[in-house]
């Protein structure tokens, strides 16, 4: 009788010492889901501080500096900006000309691939976009360097018996002294309305086109007014102002890109409506031509007003 008590004490306090151990394990258990939830939690919320680890991060452009901006302003049904069309060779054929928000260069470039330029600069206040350029540049040079026609050298016997060679081109037009676009189309980053760096330059032509906005909400009337201003002074005389202004609406559709913005849209007195009646009786334009009619084939939201003015 003595040994089956003392068996059962035994198996009671193996008993206790099992359930002693399964809640001990419980309890572990249940303390390592607590602190795995709270790892968890806590890099949520450092995914949702953090947007370099969100999936997406969003982008803002308070300067209108949008990345791949020609990738949906020009249709796809279409070969080239359709801008392009309403532009007249004699504005810029053996000039000097200035593209003011070139972005990441394509008008730019295409401007002076089709009409010939002497020179022209694109100024953008984005760096990145800037370097965007610089890249496109280089792309078209080396189109440009592959399409070149090949020489094709020809002997003939003289009179005298002497050999003459003489180089044919395979492209009639082309010429030896053409240049290529690296020696005619160049980029810099600039703020447009408060840089000092190009008031020693001039130019025949100058260019805006869906670049007023972004200067107006950014600064104000003034601001406006000192890009008006500076474009008059950079002009020689007769020269062309090639200006596409953006609608009131759109100006309402990206105020709140940054504080600035939205501050500035509040004071805004000079509506887009009003930029011819100042160029020609403030700034000192003598004409403006409009070449609106003209234009077709632009992609949705793209087919504003362009206008021409001659100092």
């Amino acid at each position: 009788m003595g040994q089956d008590k003392d068996q059962k004490k035994k198996n009671k306090k193996r008993n206790r010492s099992s359930e002693n151990e399964k809640s001990i394990e419980k309890v572990v258990v249940t303390k390592e889901e607590k602190v795995v939830t709270q790892q968890k939690q806590k890099q949520q919320q450092g995914n949702c501080n953090n947007p370099s680890k969100k999936k997406k991060s969003q982008e803002f452009f308070p300067f209108g500096n949008y990345r791949n901006y020609y990738g949906y302003r020009i249709s796809h049904d279409t070969d080239e900006d359709p801008r392009l069309k309403v532009l007249k060779k004699e504005w810029f054929q053996g000039k000097d000309c200035l593209d003011i928000g070139c972005n990441s260069g394509i008008m730019t470039i295409h401007i002076a691939k089709k009409f010939g330029c002497r020179s022209i600069l694109g100024v953008d206040i984005d760096s990145s976009r800037i370097e965007d350029a610089h890249w496109h540049l280089r792309k078209f040079v080396r189109m440009q360097s592959s399409a070149k026609p090949t020489e094709k050298k020809s002997s003939s016997e003289g009179a005298d018996g002497s050999k003459e060679q003489s180089i044919s081109h395979s492209n009639a037009e082309t010429k030896s002294e053409t240049k290529d676009l690296s020696q005619i189309v160049s980029f810099q980053k600039e703020n447009f309305v408060q840089t000092r760096n190009l008031d020693e330059n001039s130019y025949d032509t100058i260019l805006c086109l869906s670049v007023t906005k972004w200067v107006h909400l950014n600064w104000g009337d003034d601001g406006l007014i000192t890009l008006f201003s500076k474009i008059w002074r950079l002009l020689n005389p007769g020269g062309i102002f090639v200006m596409e202004p953006q609608p009131w609406k759109s100006y309402e559709n990206n105020r709140r890109v940054s504080e600035t913005t939205a501050m500035n849209y509040r004071s805004i007195v000079l509506r887009p409506e009003h930029f011819q009646e100042i160029l020609l009786d403030k700034i000192g334009f003598r004409t403006v031509e409009d070449l609106t009619s003209s234009l077709s084939g632009a992609s949705k939201g793209f087919d504003r007003q362009i206008l021409a003015f001659q100092k």
